[in-house]
């Protein structure tokens, strides 16, 4: 699989060296192509007069223009369509397989797949934008919590196996990070969770003295390697079951562990998980603390940064349910300036904008509402500019004829 990065938008296109850069993909064979352009989410025509260029001479490449998926900050923004563009083509091959699997077995119907703003989006959506499914997995725990809970404002923390991701629900929905995110060591700045995730999970290794808990894990091979299950490592599912919080495993196979331990890593894990979550409050007062996954067993005294604490029936499969509850998503972002276009103008131009990438990733128009509207300043720049982004979300699109061409 081969990419191409090519930035454009600094000076007026030069339809020579376009043509003898189409040139040069075709010579490459080149898979897939980022697109960056300076400024593009202010102005994607350099972008998109590219884009149909290469589409309209090679159209069997995979293109992402930057502005689709990035954010202001040209450097993250062209990291971020560089990852999505290089994924495009094992993703074709993952939906493939998941279009395959639901033939097999007789089901004429669409499918879904989850994004990491806690929404879904079809399996087309899926193909063009594969970067945003990463971190889906403890956004859907927070829509689970959402849903389990009644609570649309709470930190809620997910514990697995090997982490605890710490995320924060806002309007029911995951708190999105607002900051440039490291992929692998790069600097992105596409749509990601405000997500904190801490080494303490179910397979964490416990110290002989209990007074150290993680990060290293045995992972999945907790039903292996944990001492209930017969296996030689002390982890913090042991911990749990030996202080009485948890009836899984054989107890007995703990043997004469001893007290001091028990309790030591008891105060470990707690003070792991309120570190974290005063890392994640968004102000000084208390907010109520649900704790999902398998590893929720590993809690057992109050926390004292939350206001309540609730483990609800079915935390442990959170996930799923948050994912099964999940709506389409669609959102639009631009800069713009207060002294040229009136607010309200710009808000409506950009809720028509995310209501047409719903739908594309496959909601219902009749049931599509305005899930959240964010302004941010913009300092240092002429004009009153502001950052607007409007997200909508809405139901499922019920199709006619089946999901399959």
């Amino acid at each position: 699989m081969a990419w191409l990065w090519f930035p454009s938008g600094i000076a007026a296109l030069d339809d020579r060296e376009i043509d003898s850069l189409i040139g040069d993909l075709k010579a490459r064979k080149v898979a897939a192509v980022a697109i960056a352009s300076a400024f593009s989410p202010m102005n994607p025509a350099p972008e998109k007069l590219l884009a149909g260029r290469i589409r309209e001479a090679l159209p069997h490449v995979r293109i992402t223009e930057s502005h689709s998926i990035g954010r202001l900050g040209i450097l993250e923004r062209e990291n971020a369509a560089l990852l999505n563009a290089g994924l495009l083509d094992f993703a074709a091959r993952v939906v493939d397989s998941f279009e395959a699997a639901v033939r097999a077995r007789g089901l004429d119907c669409r499918f879904f797949i989850s994004q990491n703003d806690g929404c879904l989006m079809d399996a087309d959506f899926a193909r063009r934008f594969p970067a945003l499914t990463f971190a889906s997995g403890p956004t859907n725990s927070l829509r689970g919590a959402c849903k389990l809970t009644g609570l649309s404002e709470a930190i809620v923390v997910d514990i697995g196996g090997t982490t605890s991701d710490i995320g924060i629900l806002r309007d029911g929905f995951p708190r999105e990070s607002n900051i440039a995110l490291d992929v692998g060591g790069v600097r992105t700045n596409f749509r990601m969770p405000d997500i904190l995730s801490i080494g303490l999970g179910g397979g964490s290794l416990v110290g002989e003295d209990g007074r150290r808990v993680g990060p290293r894990s045995v992972g999945r091979e907790l039903l292996a390697r944990a001492r209930v299950f017969g296996g030689d490592k002390l982890t913090a599912t042991d911990i749990a079951v030996a202080a009485g919080q948890a009836g899984i495993g054989d107890p007995a196979r703990l043997g004469e562990l001893d007290a001091t331990v028990v309790s030591a890593a008891g105060v470990e894990i707690h003070r792991m998980l309120e570190a974290g979550i005063e890392q994640m409050k968004p102000g000084s007062d208390p907010l109520p603390v649900v704790l999902v996954g398998g590893g929720a067993i590993l809690v057992r005294e109050p926390l004292m940064a939350a206001s309540a604490m609730l483990t609800p029936e079915h935390s442990s499969v959170a996930n799923a349910i948050g994912a099964a509850i999940a709506r389409i998503g669609g959102e639009a972002e631009r800069m713009i300036s207060c002294e040229r276009t009136p607010r309200q103008d710009a808000i409506s131009e950009l809720t028509l904008a995310a209501k047409r990438n719903a739908e594309t990733a496959g909601a219902d128009p009749a049931s599509l509402r305005v899930a959240d509207i964010e302004e941010t300043a913009i300092s240092y720049m002429p004009g009153n500019v502001v950052r607007l982004r409007v997200k909508i979300t809405g139901d499922i699109a019920q199709r006619k004829g089946g999901a399959f061409p």
